[in-house]
């Protein structure tokens, strides 16, 4: 051995025993010289072992924490020691970071616990293949394997506090990062090359798992938080109240429903895709706009899967209204009364393809008063009512005029 061999090994002497670490002082500093030399090929086979074991930190931020952790934590622990005073500002910022980052990033601590506890056992390994090459006596290397996993908790203990900070955070703020993933959902543009990339950070965030599908709901009144199920996605600050469910809208959301206010009133979107949420939003507060101004049924609750033809006559009023006027123009010369009557006969008509039974039982008439109707709607419309691309128009004109004319 070396002379400096020899100060290590004397230095251990008076290191007997299994005692406990804060019976066996510091470690000799007189070991920072065997200790830093090894410290660039310790730092590297740290980080390749971890990644092979622990695959969330082969990839992506937690490769580039996962590296800037070891550096960091390895040279610390070699100046401390050095300088057992040595400040750990700087190191105890960067795994508060991580802790934090860990957290926002919705995981637990269980992976960095075992990356740290991990790195432990491969230092102590390193710490007995230098050992046995400068000959340091098993005391010595008792006390570094004391305090390489005192360290280690020393460190899961630092970078837990910025894990539990950064959960608080997220706790007090959870709905407000729920709204704004919801607002991104709704608004972020389709053709933005990073927003799969942003909405699964916001969706992190938020800790909602992002669907395949989401169904939106157009609501007449803000309904409280706690109505609904934790799942759903609330906006609190838009004048117009909505709610997005992930996936199809089931028994539960259906009963969350039926339990608000019995004169609350609200329109289900169809189910869609994730991207095109504000296509079912739209539907949906179209749909209830028609429950509240009379275009449809009042009911707490429609749904615009049972009004898909009325979404799509609403696409365009100007050219419904053209069509319209095309299509029922033989109709202009008769008086309000006559046209109304030769309308409804014609609805009628058109709904059973017909048949002057069927249509006496819905209009409420007697067969012959249908046949005469009949005779008279021929006479308007002609060939109009046979041919197939006419029949379809003058079916589409018929519906349009049971929809409210267009607001503004």
């Amino acid at each position: 051995m070396s002379g400096r061999d020899s100060s290590l090994k004397g230095a251990a002497t008076p290191l007997n025993g299994a005692a406990p670490l804060a019976q066996l002082g510091p470690i000799p500093r007189e070991l920072v010289a065997v200790m830093r030399p090894e410290l660039p090929s310790l730092i590297e086979e740290s980080i390749a072992e971890v990644r092979r074991a622990i695959p969330g930190f082969s990839v992506g931020p937690n490769a580039r924490a996962l590296r800037q952790c070891a550096e960091t934590a390895l040279t610390a622990f070699v100046a401390k020691v050095e300088s057992p005073d040595a400040d750990t500002a700087q190191r105890d910022e960067v795994l508060r970071g991580i802790g934090r980052s860990e957290a926002y990033a919705g995981h637990s601590m269980e992976d960095m616990r075992a990356a740290f506890r991990l790195g432990a056992r491969i230092g102590l390994r390193r710490a007995k293949q230098v050992g046995r090459r400068y000959g340091l006596s098993p005391a010595l290397l008792l006390a570094v394997a004391d305090a390489i996993f005192a360290y280690v908790e020393e460190l899961i203990a630092v970078s837990s506090e910025g894990y539990e900070e950064a959960t608080a955070e997220l706790s007090g703020g959870r709905e407000a990062q729920r709204a704004k993933l919801l607002r991104e959902l709704l608004t972020g543009a389709a053709d933005r090359h990073d927003l799969p990339h942003r909405l699964g950070s916001l969706a992190r965030l938020a800790a909602w798992p992002l669907p395949d599908e989401v169904t939106l709901v157009a609501l007449s009144s803000r309904t409280p938080r706690e109505a609904w199920p934790a799942d759903v996605l609330l906006d609190p600050d838009d004048p117009q109240p909505y709610a997005l469910v992930p996936g199809p809208f089931d028994a539960v959301h259906r009963a969350a429903l039926a339990a608000g206010p019995k004169s609350a009133r609200a329109a289900v979107g169809p189910t869609v895709r994730t991207g095109q949420a504000a296509d079912s939003l739209r539907w949906a507060r179209q749909i209830l706009a028609l429950t509240e101004s009379g275009g449809l049924p009042d009911k707490p609750v429609t749904y615009c899967e049972d009004h898909l033809t009325t979404l799509w006559l609403l696409r365009d009023p100007a050219l419904l209204a053209h069509i319209a006027a095309r299509q029922l123009a033989p109709l202009t010369g008769l008086t309000a009364t006559q046209r109304a009557r030769l309308l409804e006969t014609l609805d009628a008509w058109l709904a059973t393809r017909g048949n002057a039974v069927q249509m006496a039982e819905s209009l409420h008439l007697h067969p012959q008063t249908v046949r005469y109707r009949l005779r008279l709607l021929d006479a308007a419309f002609g060939g109009q009512l046979t041919d197939p691309d006419g029949r379809f128009s003058t079916e589409l004109a018929v519906r349009g005029l049971a929809l409210p004319p267009p607001e503004g």
